[in-house]
Protein backbone atom coordinates (compact mmCIF):
# COMPACT_ATOMS: atom_id res chain seq x y z
CA UNK A 1 0.00 0.00 0.00
CA UNK A 2 1.38 3.47 -0.84
CA UNK A 3 0.26 4.69 2.54
CA UNK A 4 2.85 2.39 4.07
CA UNK A 5 5.75 3.57 1.90
CA UNK A 6 7.24 5.68 4.64
CA UNK A 7 6.65 3.17 7.44
CA UNK A 8 8.38 0.38 5.53
CA UNK A 9 11.83 1.97 5.76
CA UNK A 10 14.69 -0.12 6.96
CA UNK A 11 16.10 0.39 10.42
CA UNK A 12 19.19 1.99 8.95
CA UNK A 13 17.25 4.74 7.15
CA UNK A 14 17.31 8.06 9.02
CA UNK A 15 13.99 9.04 10.53
CA UNK A 16 12.43 12.35 9.55
CA UNK A 17 11.79 14.53 12.58
CA UNK A 18 11.67 18.27 13.27
CA UNK A 19 14.70 19.87 14.77
CA UNK A 20 14.80 19.74 18.52
CA UNK A 21 12.36 16.83 18.82
CA UNK A 22 13.22 13.34 20.04
CA UNK A 23 14.95 11.18 17.49
CA UNK A 24 12.07 8.73 17.42
CA UNK A 25 10.19 8.42 14.15
CA UNK A 26 7.17 10.74 14.07
CA UNK A 27 3.73 9.21 14.06
CA UNK A 28 1.79 9.65 10.87
CA UNK A 29 -1.68 11.12 11.13
CA UNK A 30 -4.22 13.12 9.20
CA UNK A 31 -2.25 16.38 9.42
CA UNK A 32 0.48 15.35 6.98
CA UNK A 33 -1.75 14.62 3.98
CA UNK A 34 -3.96 17.63 4.77
CA UNK A 35 -0.91 19.90 4.79
CA UNK A 36 0.11 18.51 1.40
CA UNK A 37 -3.38 19.12 0.02
CA UNK A 38 -3.26 22.69 1.34
CA UNK A 39 0.13 23.20 -0.33
CA UNK A 40 -1.16 21.99 -3.69
CA UNK A 41 -4.20 24.27 -3.54
CA UNK A 42 -2.13 27.29 -2.46
CA UNK A 43 0.37 26.67 -5.26
CA UNK A 44 -2.55 26.73 -7.69
CA UNK A 45 -3.42 30.30 -6.69
CA UNK A 46 0.08 31.39 -7.66
CA UNK A 47 -0.77 31.18 -11.36
CA UNK A 48 -3.33 33.97 -11.12
CA UNK A 49 -1.04 36.09 -8.92
CA UNK A 50 1.89 35.57 -11.27
CA UNK A 51 -0.27 36.45 -14.27
CA UNK A 52 -1.43 39.69 -12.62
CA UNK A 53 2.13 40.59 -11.60
CA UNK A 54 3.54 39.90 -15.04
CA UNK A 55 0.81 41.90 -16.80
CA UNK A 56 0.66 44.89 -14.44
CA UNK A 57 4.43 45.27 -13.98
CA UNK A 58 5.46 44.00 -17.44
CA UNK A 59 7.97 41.61 -15.91
CA UNK A 60 9.87 38.81 -17.60
CA UNK A 61 8.81 35.36 -16.26
CA UNK A 62 12.29 34.87 -14.75
CA UNK A 63 11.85 38.12 -12.83
CA UNK A 64 8.48 36.90 -11.53
CA UNK A 65 10.14 33.68 -10.37
CA UNK A 66 12.96 35.58 -8.65
CA UNK A 67 10.53 37.92 -6.87
CA UNK A 68 8.44 34.94 -5.83
CA UNK A 69 11.32 33.12 -4.15
CA UNK A 70 12.90 36.23 -2.63
CA UNK A 71 9.68 37.67 -1.19
CA UNK A 72 8.55 34.27 0.07
CA UNK A 73 11.95 33.62 1.61
CA UNK A 74 12.01 37.04 3.25
CA UNK A 75 8.53 36.52 4.74
CA UNK A 76 9.43 33.22 6.37
CA UNK A 77 12.88 34.40 7.46
CA UNK A 78 11.26 37.42 9.14
CA UNK A 79 9.05 35.06 11.14
CA UNK A 80 12.14 33.08 12.12
CA UNK A 81 13.92 36.25 13.20
CA UNK A 82 11.00 37.65 15.22
CA UNK A 83 10.48 34.37 17.06
CA UNK A 84 14.20 34.02 17.76
CA UNK A 85 14.49 30.78 15.83
CA UNK A 86 16.77 32.20 13.14
CA UNK A 87 19.57 32.72 15.66
CA UNK A 88 19.32 29.05 16.64
CA UNK A 89 19.80 27.75 13.10
CA UNK A 90 23.35 26.32 13.00
CA UNK A 91 24.65 27.67 9.70
CA UNK A 92 27.32 25.03 9.23
CA UNK A 93 27.84 21.48 8.08
CA UNK A 94 24.73 19.52 7.15
CA UNK A 95 22.43 22.54 7.55
CA UNK A 96 24.36 24.61 5.02
CA UNK A 97 24.51 21.68 2.61
CA UNK A 98 20.75 21.13 2.88
CA UNK A 99 19.99 24.83 2.35
CA UNK A 100 22.27 25.06 -0.66
CA UNK A 101 20.73 21.93 -2.15
CA UNK A 102 17.15 23.09 -1.50
CA UNK A 103 17.85 26.56 -2.87
CA UNK A 104 19.56 25.21 -5.97
CA UNK A 105 16.68 22.80 -6.63
CA UNK A 106 14.08 25.53 -6.13
CA UNK A 107 15.95 27.81 -8.50
CA UNK A 108 16.42 25.00 -11.02
CA UNK A 109 12.73 24.14 -10.92
CA UNK A 110 11.67 27.74 -11.57
CA UNK A 111 14.29 28.46 -14.24
CA UNK A 112 13.77 25.21 -16.15
CA UNK A 113 10.01 25.58 -16.08
CA UNK A 114 10.05 29.12 -17.46
CA UNK A 115 12.62 28.10 -20.08
CA UNK A 116 10.18 25.39 -21.19
CA UNK A 117 7.36 27.92 -21.32
CA UNK A 118 9.41 30.13 -23.63
CA UNK A 119 10.02 27.22 -26.02
CA UNK A 120 6.61 25.52 -25.84
CA UNK A 121 3.14 26.63 -24.83
CA UNK A 122 2.33 27.29 -21.18
CA UNK A 123 -0.12 24.38 -21.05
CA UNK A 124 2.28 21.85 -22.54
CA UNK A 125 5.16 23.01 -20.35
CA UNK A 126 2.97 22.69 -17.26
CA UNK A 127 1.66 19.30 -18.39
CA UNK A 128 5.13 17.81 -18.85
CA UNK A 129 6.54 19.38 -15.68
CA UNK A 130 3.73 18.57 -13.25
CA UNK A 131 2.89 15.27 -14.91
CA UNK A 132 6.47 14.06 -14.59
CA UNK A 133 6.86 14.80 -10.85
CA UNK A 134 4.86 11.82 -9.50
CA UNK A 135 6.61 9.52 -11.96
CA UNK A 136 10.08 10.74 -10.91
CA UNK A 137 9.20 10.55 -7.20
CA UNK A 138 7.75 7.05 -7.55
CA UNK A 139 10.83 5.90 -9.47
CA UNK A 140 13.04 7.42 -6.79
CA UNK A 141 11.14 5.65 -4.02
CA UNK A 142 11.38 2.34 -5.86
CA UNK A 143 15.16 2.77 -6.08
CA UNK A 144 15.53 3.93 -2.46
CA UNK A 145 13.23 1.35 -0.85
CA UNK A 146 13.72 -1.46 -3.40
CA UNK A 147 9.99 -2.09 -3.32
CA UNK A 148 7.48 -2.22 -6.16
CA UNK A 149 4.84 0.53 -6.16
CA UNK A 150 1.48 -0.76 -4.94
CA UNK A 151 -1.48 -1.15 -7.26
CA UNK A 152 -3.37 1.78 -5.72
CA UNK A 153 -0.47 4.13 -6.35
CA UNK A 154 -0.15 2.98 -9.96
CA UNK A 155 -3.88 3.52 -10.46
CA UNK A 156 -3.62 7.03 -9.01
CA UNK A 157 -0.66 7.84 -11.26
CA UNK A 158 -2.50 6.62 -14.37
CA UNK A 159 -5.56 8.71 -13.47
CA UNK A 160 -3.33 11.73 -12.88
CA UNK A 161 -1.46 11.43 -16.17
CA UNK A 162 -4.71 10.92 -18.10
CA UNK A 163 -6.28 13.91 -16.36
CA UNK A 164 -3.31 16.14 -17.11
CA UNK A 165 -3.32 15.16 -20.78
CA UNK A 166 -7.02 15.98 -21.10
CA UNK A 167 -6.69 19.17 -19.06
CA UNK A 168 -3.84 20.44 -21.22
CA UNK A 169 -5.81 19.67 -24.37
CA UNK A 170 -3.89 19.72 -27.61
CA UNK A 171 -1.75 22.87 -27.44
CA UNK A 172 -0.20 24.12 -30.64
CA UNK A 173 3.54 24.23 -30.76
CA UNK A 174 5.30 27.21 -32.27
CA UNK A 175 8.70 25.57 -32.02
CA UNK A 176 9.89 22.74 -34.23
CA UNK A 177 12.66 20.20 -34.13
CA UNK A 178 15.36 21.07 -31.66
CA UNK A 179 13.27 23.83 -30.10
CA UNK A 180 10.50 21.40 -29.19
CA UNK A 181 12.98 18.83 -27.91
CA UNK A 182 14.74 21.47 -25.79
CA UNK A 183 11.42 22.68 -24.38
CA UNK A 184 10.31 19.19 -23.40
CA UNK A 185 13.76 18.50 -21.94
CA UNK A 186 13.58 21.69 -19.86
CA UNK A 187 10.14 20.72 -18.54
CA UNK A 188 11.39 17.25 -17.60
CA UNK A 189 14.38 18.87 -15.88
CA UNK A 190 12.00 21.05 -13.88
CA UNK A 191 9.96 18.01 -12.86
CA UNK A 192 13.10 16.12 -11.91
CA UNK A 193 14.32 19.05 -9.81
CA UNK A 194 11.09 19.20 -7.83
CA UNK A 195 11.05 15.42 -7.41
CA UNK A 196 14.58 15.44 -6.00
CA UNK A 197 13.57 18.30 -3.69
CA UNK A 198 10.66 16.18 -2.45
CA UNK A 199 12.83 13.12 -1.81
CA UNK A 200 15.59 15.20 -0.21
CA UNK A 201 13.27 16.78 2.34
CA UNK A 202 11.73 13.51 3.46
CA UNK A 203 14.42 13.52 6.14
CA UNK A 204 15.47 16.48 8.24
CA UNK A 205 18.79 17.62 9.61
CA UNK A 206 19.30 18.67 13.25
CA UNK A 207 18.63 22.36 13.76
CA UNK A 208 16.65 22.89 10.53
CA UNK A 209 12.86 22.57 10.42
CA UNK A 210 10.27 23.25 7.71
CA UNK A 211 10.33 27.02 8.32
CA UNK A 212 14.10 27.13 8.03
CA UNK A 213 14.18 25.10 4.83
CA UNK A 214 11.46 27.27 3.28
CA UNK A 215 12.74 30.68 4.28
CA UNK A 216 16.46 30.25 3.78
CA UNK A 217 16.06 27.84 0.86
CA UNK A 218 13.85 30.29 -1.04
CA UNK A 219 16.35 33.08 -0.40
CA UNK A 220 19.15 30.94 -1.84
CA UNK A 221 17.03 30.01 -4.85
CA UNK A 222 15.96 33.59 -5.45
CA UNK A 223 19.55 34.80 -5.22
CA UNK A 224 20.57 32.23 -7.82
CA UNK A 225 17.85 33.52 -10.18
CA UNK A 226 18.78 37.19 -9.77
CA UNK A 227 21.54 37.03 -12.38
CA UNK A 228 19.43 35.53 -15.19
CA UNK A 229 16.45 37.70 -14.20
CA UNK A 230 18.54 40.87 -14.29
CA UNK A 231 19.83 39.92 -17.72
CA UNK A 232 16.27 39.33 -18.94
CA UNK A 233 14.94 42.52 -17.37
CA UNK A 234 14.39 42.81 -13.62
CA UNK A 235 12.03 45.78 -13.36
CA UNK A 236 10.60 46.90 -10.01
CA UNK A 237 6.79 46.70 -9.70
CA UNK A 238 5.49 50.27 -9.84
CA UNK A 239 1.73 50.10 -9.19
CA UNK A 240 -0.32 49.16 -6.15
CA UNK A 241 -1.86 46.23 -8.04
CA UNK A 242 1.53 44.84 -9.04
CA UNK A 243 2.92 45.16 -5.52
CA UNK A 244 -0.20 43.51 -4.08
CA UNK A 245 0.21 40.63 -6.53
CA UNK A 246 3.93 40.36 -5.74
CA UNK A 247 3.36 40.31 -1.98
CA UNK A 248 0.58 37.74 -2.28
CA UNK A 249 2.73 35.60 -4.58
CA UNK A 250 5.56 35.64 -2.07
CA UNK A 251 3.47 35.15 1.06
CA UNK A 252 0.72 32.67 0.16
CA UNK A 253 1.59 30.31 -2.74
CA UNK A 254 5.27 30.44 -1.82
CA UNK A 255 5.88 30.97 1.91
CA UNK A 256 2.74 29.33 3.30
CA UNK A 257 2.58 26.65 0.62
CA UNK A 258 6.17 25.50 0.98
CA UNK A 259 5.98 25.53 4.79
CA UNK A 260 2.88 23.34 4.55
CA UNK A 261 4.56 21.09 1.98
CA UNK A 262 7.81 20.57 3.85
CA UNK A 263 5.87 20.06 7.11
CA UNK A 264 3.57 17.52 5.50
CA UNK A 265 6.51 15.62 4.04
CA UNK A 266 7.63 14.69 7.55
CA UNK A 267 4.51 12.64 8.36
CA UNK A 268 2.88 11.73 5.03
CA UNK A 269 3.90 9.03 2.53
CA UNK A 270 6.09 10.27 -0.30
CA UNK A 271 3.60 9.03 -2.87
CA UNK A 272 0.98 11.35 -1.35
CA UNK A 273 3.44 14.23 -1.61
CA UNK A 274 3.92 13.55 -5.32
CA UNK A 275 0.20 13.42 -6.00
CA UNK A 276 -0.42 16.60 -3.98
CA UNK A 277 1.52 18.46 -6.67
CA UNK A 278 -1.30 17.56 -9.08
CA UNK A 279 -3.66 19.87 -7.17
CA UNK A 280 -1.69 22.86 -8.47
CA UNK A 281 -2.82 22.69 -12.13
CA UNK A 282 -6.29 21.59 -11.03
CA UNK A 283 -6.68 24.64 -8.77
CA UNK A 284 -5.12 26.93 -11.36
CA UNK A 285 -7.56 25.70 -14.00
CA UNK A 286 -10.59 26.30 -11.77
CA UNK A 287 -9.39 29.81 -10.86
CA UNK A 288 -8.63 30.56 -14.49
CA UNK A 289 -12.20 29.68 -15.45
CA UNK A 290 -13.72 31.66 -12.56
CA UNK A 291 -11.45 34.73 -12.50
CA UNK A 292 -9.71 35.06 -15.85
CA UNK A 293 -12.50 33.96 -18.16
CA UNK A 294 -10.68 30.86 -19.41
CA UNK A 295 -12.85 28.30 -21.13
CA UNK A 296 -12.77 24.68 -20.03
CA UNK A 297 -13.65 22.22 -22.78
CA UNK A 298 -15.51 18.98 -22.19
CA UNK A 299 -12.18 17.12 -22.35
CA UNK A 300 -10.71 19.57 -19.86
CA UNK A 301 -13.63 19.07 -17.47
CA UNK A 302 -13.14 15.30 -17.67
CA UNK A 303 -9.42 15.81 -17.05
CA UNK A 304 -10.15 17.88 -13.95
CA UNK A 305 -12.42 15.13 -12.63
CA UNK A 306 -9.69 12.53 -13.27
CA UNK A 307 -7.19 14.65 -11.33
CA UNK A 308 -9.61 14.88 -8.44
CA UNK A 309 -10.11 11.11 -8.62
CA UNK A 310 -6.34 10.55 -8.53
CA UNK A 311 -6.05 12.57 -5.34
CA UNK A 312 -9.07 10.79 -3.86
CA UNK A 313 -7.56 7.37 -4.59
CA UNK A 314 -4.41 8.33 -2.70
CA UNK A 315 -5.98 10.22 0.21
CA UNK A 316 -9.45 8.77 0.72
CA UNK A 317 -8.71 5.04 0.46
CA UNK A 318 -8.65 3.22 3.81
CA UNK A 319 -5.18 2.86 5.34
CA UNK A 320 -3.92 -0.07 7.29
CA UNK A 321 -2.92 0.42 10.87
CA UNK A 322 -0.22 3.07 11.01
CA UNK A 323 3.13 2.08 12.45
Amino acid sequence: MPGQAASSRTASEPAAHPAGSPSARPRRGASGPLLLVAAGVLWGTGGVAGYVLQRTAELHPLAVAAYRLLLGGLAVTLVLAVTGRLARVPLRGAVVRRLLAAGALLGLYQAAYFASVSLLSVSLATLVTIGSVPVFVTAGMVVLTRRRPAGRLLAALLLAVAGLVLLAGAPGLEADGWGTAAGVGAALLAGLGFAVLTLLNRTSVPGLDALGVTGLGCLVGGALLLGPAAFAGLAVPATAASWAAALYLGAVPTALAYVAYFSGLRTAPTSAAALAVILEPLTATVLGVLLLGDRLSTAGAVGALLLAAAVAVEYAAPRRRRG
